[in-house]
């Protein structure tokens, strides 16, 4: 896999314009203009409660993982995108199950995401993780783009 690190951004870090530019171009090449937060990535960064943790792997990155978390009875991932060199290599499964356990430390009881069930790579990997399909959110994307709704519980101790 090459020196793969994965990075939790810090909002003082030296180095935040250049990686926030380089998820931007990941944003605009993966998601439908209206499904991308290219343009208000900085903006949604800086919120209170949420996180980005992203691959870095032979200086560049390969993608990265978005999530918040309103409150300790629930958190969401908001964003999951790897560059499609990178895919089918773990890196997806590798960040997500870092902000897992990101948002486990901060003893949030369920993590929730919406995916689109035509995306069946996304889907696997999900239900591997042990996300289970709550419902289906019709018009989620677009007028003809359905979501499901996924959650992971934290097992109580």
């Amino acid at each position: 896999m090459g020196s793969e690190v994965i990075v939790e951004l810090q909002r003082n870090s030296i180095n935040w314009a250049n990686v926030v530019g380089e998820i931007v171009k990941i944003e605009r090449k993966i998601f439908p203009k209206h499904e991308s937060l290219a343009r208000s990535f900085d903006e949604e960064l800086r919120k209170k409660n949420s996180g980005l943790l992203y691959t870095e792997l032979n200086g560049e990155v390969a993608g990265y993982v978005m999530y918040s978390w309103p409150s300790s009875l629930c958190a969401s991932i908001t964003k999951l995108a790897v560059k499609e060199n990178y895919r089918r290599q773990g890196h997806g499964e590798a960040l997500l199950k870092a902000a897992i356990e990101k948002c486990k430390k901060r003893k949030v009881q369920r993590i929730s995401l919406h995916v689109d069930p035509l995306r069946t790579a996304a889907m696997t990997l999900y239900k591997k993780l042990g996300f289970q399909v709550e419902c289906l959110v019709e018009g989620y994307y677009s007028s003809d783009r359905n979501a499901y709704r996924m959650y992971l519980d934290s097992e109580s101790d």
